[in-house]
């Protein structure tokens, strides 16, 4: 095959313990919109305008916490920003709002690339990247 089947990505579909808070991470701390819901499943669709994040409720609760070293699954999901500021932002942001982080903004390998890394409330790992262009 001379070029990929694909072109990029629809949505990201995560499975979340807390439906609402993680759904209001996206929509109230990085300034997401709801898509829409399904209430059914349930389920809450959320958007940077780019790419959709479809947050699935649990069924049940899960025996144990995902650990990113042990556990075949999701590592994290990063999202990309503009701009340094940005990065800075949304970590001031986050950090306001007892948002559990890992690491503050800072450098990718020798940058000029930056990036961190926070908990959305259900404990999914999310990284905020600026390329450094």
């Amino acid at each position: 095959m001379s070029r990929p089947i694909t072109s990029g990505t629809h949505h990201i579909g995560l499975t979340v313990s807390k439906l609402e808070e993680s759904a209001e991470f996206f929509t109230s701390l990085l300034g997401w919109k709801e898509v829409r819901r399904n209430e059914e499943y349930p389920a809450i669709f959320v958007s940077d305008g780019k790419i959709m994040v479809t947050l699935w409720a649990i069924k049940e609760q899960p025996v144990c916490e995902f650990n990113k070293n042990r556990n075949v699954g999701l590592h994290h999901v990063a999202f990309q920003v503009a701009s340094e500021g940005d990065l800075a932002s949304i970590y001031k942001t986050l950090s306001n709002n007892d948002v559990k982080i890992e690491f503050a903004p800072e450098l990718v390998g020798q940058g000029p690339a930056k990036h961190m890394i926070c908990y959305e409330p259900s404990g999914i790992r999310v990284e905020f990247l600026w390329p450094g262009k």
